[in-house]
């Protein structure tokens, strides 16, 4: 069995890689995992052999579960899962040191692997530690063979902490070169992508609204994108209206997008005051790109939709910014017939009585849409609505039980209840979600939207040019104006009356994750996202504008550390031999082969061997030598310079002796 000081580094290994992926793999397999790091512990505990019936057994439950949750073995997170369920059970099977040699690089591949979830900061961190783990356990194999035959005192906790300095030391040394590595080596542009399955949940806006989705993804302050480019071409807070997608079809219960808006289009670019920018996602498996309202991608991984919406052509995972140009309003070509029939479709026998609402205003405003839309607005204002995170549950008639009853709600129930309004009318009108508003990064350089700001708006066909028309602005002015950020910070009433978050409380919070996403965000631009035009900008800055003298830069820093590396083990060599020994160590070298001490000669039998040929006055200086020795090394007298000179003097007038007998 192995050695009490491997076990420690095997448990801490395979703790650790659980620990690192247990977000990302099916709670099944997790559990089916963490049982056998149990069976493992009890086992090595015991010093026994697992029984191979129980590894077997545990490794085909394992199997299941991912054959259960994935419906394939293949892909990346199957793939995954599946390398790390063989890594556990080849820990279970393991009993020799070839098996635990291979277990500890096996180990390192499949925490590496976990990159393939997430390439965040603190991945990095929690692979960083596996990857020490890791080599402390390789390092604990090759010396415990040796210790084994000295047994030492130290205690196993002491021992895995000496291993540990050991092995940071072996990583300090190799990071000024990991670091030379990592600027000239830069990230190259992929060769593939990591598809993404279809059925995979994400998070954020849904490609479908019912009354609450919108207001329960708002309670999240998790980051949903950046925005980066120069930011004071940002339109003013009012403007900021983030687009995701078109929803135009209404059963009575849930708001979908007709399959006519997924179709690509061109937007003809007329104004010549554009913006361009960079998107960057904080959860690179999201449907949508949302840019500012109206932009287009520049790039022909993605194309716009007819509801001007921006989507990949292949939903992949990507790190890097997306470029987009914000092209404000524009010109659309005339409204097919389709489009007025799909936007002003309803449900006749729902919602009867705000059918007749719709149809008092819309007669009231001489049929006309430009004066009903305002005196369906003035209604909202006159009518005591409230704007807040908990709104209620709704019946069957739900557009009647929030207008009549309730009063209650979010940007969705505005959104929502409008739209039919204007459709009950006769008017196309249709529901856009996406996220309005935002916030500044702390380092003032970029554009931080979170769910909370996550929203709802509509759209109105007027002229036969669609228009943004946002009920919400009408019952939480504040909201729009000021964001959705600042609204939760100073009106606690928002989040109704069972509320259980203070104002104060979330504002810690937000500002908690705001530094922590910004960092995350540093770590993604500077190091994830460090490729050949990171480099090129960090060479001009470092004055290095040609192949060559980049190159030239490379070796002379290659050579600078190993000349440093040299230098600084001379010197502790040097340090660490007193001054009698490297007299003895200069004399040595001066003499001829046959008379250079062995290894397993004392400093008296080899000046007394190197003596035998001197003549009887001559070796007296050879015995004094000896004697000075002895005195300085053996009898406690205090080292002095001058023993230390008539030592000197001594071993040059030996040397000179054997020289010329």
């Amino acid at each position: 069995m192995m050695n009490a000081d491997i076990r420690t580094p095997i448990l801490l290994s395979l703790s650790l890689i659980l620990l690192t992926q247990v977000a990302f793999l099916a709670v099944p397999l997790s559990v089916v995992l963490a049982v056998e790091l149990a069976c493992l512990f009890y086992y090595l505990k015991k010093q026994k052999l697992i029984p191979k019936k129980i590894t077997f057994l545990l490794t085909l439950i394992a199997v299941i579960a991912i054959y259960s949750q994935y419906k394939s073995f293949i892909g990346v997170d199957a793939g995954v899962a599946v390398l790390t369920t063989f890594m556990f059970a080849k820990a279970l099977e393991s009993k020799n040191k070839r098996d635990f040699i291979i277990l500890f690089n096996f180990a390192l591949f499949v925490a590496a692997s976990s990159f393939l979830y997430s390439q965040s900061f603190w991945m990095a961190l929690a692979v960083l530690l596996c990857l020490l783990s890791c080599m402390v356990g390789l390092y604990r194999i090759q010396v415990s063979e040796f210790e084994a035959s000295m047994p030492s005192q130290t205690s196993s906790a002491k021992a895995l902490l000496q291993d540990l300095k050991h092995v940071g030391r072996f990583v300090a040394l190799a990071f000024p070169f990991f670091i030379l590595l990592f600027m000239f080596f830069p990230r190259l542009p992929p060769l593939w992508h990591i598809p993404i399955p279809e059925n995979k949940a994400v998070t954020g806006i849904s490609d479908s609204m019912s009354p609450g989705d919108i207001a329960s993804l708002s309670q999240s302050s998790a980051l949903a994108f950046r925005i980066i480019g120069d930011i004071q071409r940002l339109p003013k807070q009012t403007d900021l209206y983030w687009r995701a997608l078109v929803l135009d079809e209404y059963d009575g219960q849930k708001w979908t997008s007709h399959f006519v808006n997924q179709q690509p289009t061109q937007i003809s670019v007329k104004n010549t005051d554009v913006w361009n920018y960079q998107y960057l996602a904080a959860d690179t498996s999201v449907l949508w790109i949302m840019g500012l309202d109206q932009s287009i991608p520049h790039e022909r991984y993605y194309f716009n939709r007819q509801d001007g919406s921006i989507v990949p052509r292949r939903l992949t995972q990507r790190v890097e910014p997306i470029s987009l140009q914000w092209v404000g309003t524009h010109d659309t070509m005339q409204q097919p017939e389709y489009i007025y029939r799909i936007n002003t479709k309803i449900q006749s026998n729902l919602d009867l009585k705000s059918q007749q609402l719709a149809t008092r205003l819309y007669s009231e405003s001489q049929q006309d849409a430009k004066r009903y839309i305002q005196n369906v607005l003035n209604w909202y204002r006159q009518n005591n609505f409230v704007y807040t995170l908990n709104p209620g549950i709704l019946g069957h008639n739900r557009i009647d039980d929030f207008l009549f009853n309730s009063r209650q709600g979010f940007c969705e129930h505005y959104a929502s209840s409008f739209v039919m309004l204007m459709r009950f009318a006769g008017i196309p009108a249709r529901v856009v979600t996406g996220y309005q508003g935002g916030q500044l990064a702390p380092d003032g350089k970029s554009w931080e939207v979170r769910q909370l700001d996550a929203h709802a708006w509509t759209e109105v066909l007027l002229d036969g040019q669609w228009q943004r028309i946002d009920p919400t602005a009408v019952i939480s002015a504040q909201r729009i104006e000021n964001g959705m950020q600042t609204l939760m910070q100073q009106d606690a009433s928002i989040f109704g009356q069972e509320n259980r978050w203070s104002p104060h409380r979330f504002q810690l919070l937000t500002k908690m994750r705001i530094w922590g996403d910004y960092a995350s965000y540093q770590w993604q631009s500077k190091v994830v996202g460090y490729n050949s035009e990171s480099q090129q900008k960090w060479f001009e800055k470092l004055g290095l504008k040609s192949t060559y003298m980049a190159i030239l830069t490379l070796f002379s820093a290659v050579l600078f550390l190993m000349l440093l590396y040299f230098t600084v083990i001379s010197l502790k060599k040097r340090h660490s031999v007193s001054s009698l020994d490297r007299e003895i160590d200069r004399f040595n070298k001066q003499l001829s082969f046959e008379l250079k001490r062995q290894s397993n000669e004392t400093f008296r039998q080899w000046l007394q061997r190197i003596s035998l040929g001197v003549d009887d006055e001559k070796r007296m200086k050879f015995m004094q030598t000896i004697q000075i020795y002895d005195r300085v090394m053996y009898a406690g007298s205090e080292k002095n310079d001058a023993d230390l000179k008539e030592f000197k003097g001594l071993l040059k007038y030996c040397a000179f002796i054997l020289k010329n007998k």
